[in-house]
């Protein structure tokens, strides 16, 4: 799909993800974030085109029939997608983007793009992983008990992703998610597609 690099970062909810993909993008020069649609109602400080497209079921489904995402999937009672012309267009710019997405959502990625990097972030704990759900307080108490049951479902699909991070002390998992996007850029189809130029005339 072009010369970026796709890396799909997935947890169950309560890990930590979407605080450490923001840091990632903060501390690493170069990353784009992909926007995702969703049937969900926005939180708090939620902006409309920034964290999420805001969309009403029946957009949704339309845009499922037209074949506009790359993946898609329902994740407690709301739908979930990530444009396929978007990333195509970005990656072919060269831009390296993230997808925050679900293990189902991931598992489809991989099918279209094989060559994205996959990354699953773990919770030090199941007692953490329900103190965090908790403190959110954004979440009826039912949504969170919810959530709670899914959520070991979701982490069996670990061995699924090419490379899993703990969230414990966040800095040290900030850092291994850093050093796995650098890695990936050293990758030789990666270097060989940025490097053209030097390659060239390296070997003239």
């Amino acid at each position: 799909m072009g010369g970026g690099s796709l890396f799909v970062i997935a947890a169950p909810s309560g890990a930590g993800k979407t605080s450490l993909v923001q840091a990632l993008m903060a501390e690493v020069p170069g990353l784009a974030f992909s926007v995702s649609h969703t049937t969900r109602a926005p939180r708090a400080g939620e902006v409309d085109g920034r964290d999420y497209h805001f969309v009403d079921p029946a957009t949704f489904q339309r845009m499922i029939a037209e074949g506009a995402f790359l993946e898609h999937a329902e994740v407690f009672g709301h739908c979930y997608g990530t444009s396929r012309g978007a990333v195509a267009e970005r990656l072919a710019a060269g831009e390296d983007l993230i997808l925050e997405i679900d293990w189902q959502g991931a598992q489809q990625v991989r099918r279209v793009i094989p060559a994205c990097v996959s990354v699953f972030i773990l919770p030090p704990s199941r007692e953490e992983l329900a103190r965090r759900l908790c403190g959110r307080a954004t979440d009826a108490s039912e949504v969170i008990a919810h959530r709670l049951a899914q959520a070991v479902e979701e982490m069996r699909h670990y061995a699924e992703f090419d490379h899993l991070v703990v969230n414990d002390v966040f800095d040290q998992a900030l850092a291994e998610l850093k050093a796995v996007v650098r890695a990936s850029r050293c990758r030789t189809p990666v270097q060989a597609a940025r490097r053209g130029a030097l390659l060239a005339e390296l070997l003239a």
